[in-house]
């Protein structure tokens, strides 16, 4: 059952697990990732939240919530790459 959630996850270190000592660095010292990483985390946590319960939602709505969630990972990975070290 733990890789199915696996499978599912869509956690910053999930997405990104080369990218895991920076998304915590990130989080701690810069303010505008901290606070999308937390939207993108709050976010994450709703759409699963409703792919799991039988909870009536429109599709409408629960695009809207994926698509958002999308848009928030691109903007966070933007941010991961443009501060790589070189």
């Amino acid at each position: 059952m733990s890789e199915i959630k696996d499978a599912l996850s869509h956690s910053l270190s999930h997405e990104f697990p080369e990218h895991h000592d920076q998304i915590n660095r990130l989080k701690q010292t810069d303010s505008v990732f901290a606070e999308k990483a937390n939207e993108y985390h709050k976010l994450d946590h709703q759409v699963r939240g409703l792919e799991d319960s039988d909870l009536p939602v429109t599709d409408d709505v629960y695009n809207d919530l994926k698509q958002h969630r999308a848009k928030l990972k691109d903007d966070l990975y933007q941010m991961l790459t443009a501060n790589q070290p070189p």
